[in-house]
């Protein structure tokens, strides 16, 4: 089956379905399951970009699947532990390299790996459930979670909306933002990394005083 088959039944099944076929979708490949949550988005932008879909909506459910799919990994973590996630997560595709692959991110960047771990194939798809078992503290994920769900979120849906809507290419957004839009968009993603790079930073956890023990990395963030 080619591709343009697989697009034209995937907007099909959005056409029937709408957001909450979105929502599912994104909340059930947060915490694992091999889903094409983010090729979901795009298309679903897009066809809101077109009229075939209402957008706040979508961001709606998209968001709030998020967010609630990355507490449940998070849970699921805690709960089950490192050993016991990789012994039973071959049968999903979690693997012992996958799961690794994930906690060296977490031992680099800290928490805000959970705010951009959305933009990368399994890091979306892991991260709650490593910041589980690395027994980050719920109230700091949780703000970095939703952190990356709203750039998450509202770069895939709006971005795919505006160039099925507005511009049919790159050069026809960037003539019609001008030279103060691109400006303004550069300066609000700076402002927006620098903001996440502060909070971070602002709620890193005291070493000092000592960490959870455990197999799994810790949050050094």
């Amino acid at each position: 089956m080619s591709f343009a088959h697989l697009f034209s039944d995937a907007e099909a099944f959005l056409s029937v379905h709408g957001p909450v076929a979105v929502g599912v979708i994104v909340f059930l490949e947060s915490f694992g399951l091999p889903l094409p949550g983010e090729t979901i988005l795009i298309l679903s932008g897009a066809m809101a970009g077109r009229g075939e879909m209402h957008l706040v909506p979508l961001i709606a459910f998209a968001w709030s699947a998020a967010v609630a799919g990355d507490c449940v990994g998070y849970l699921i973590g805690m709960r089950l532990g490192r050993s016991l996630l990789i012994h039973h997560g071959a049968r999903i595709g979690l693997t012992e390299a996958r799961y690794a692959r994930v906690e060296r991110a977490f031992n680099r960047y800290g928490a805000i790996a959970v705010a951009f771990a959305r933009f990368f194939d399994i890091l979306r798809q892991l991260n709650g459930i490593v910041a589980g078992t690395a027994g980050m503290p719920f109230l700091r994920f949780l703000g970095f979670n939703m952190i990356g769900a709203t750039l998450w979120v509202g770069v895939w849906s709006i971005g795919s909306y505006v160039f099925a809507g507005e511009a049919g290419s790159i050069a026809d957004l960037l003539k019609h933002l001008g030279p103060l839009g691109i400006t303004a968009v550069a300066g609000g993603l700076f402002i927006v990394v620098i903001a996440v790079g502060w909070f971070a930073l602002r709620t890193a956890p005291d070493d000092s005083g000592g960490g959870r023990s455990g197999t799994g990395p810790a949050e050094t963030r």
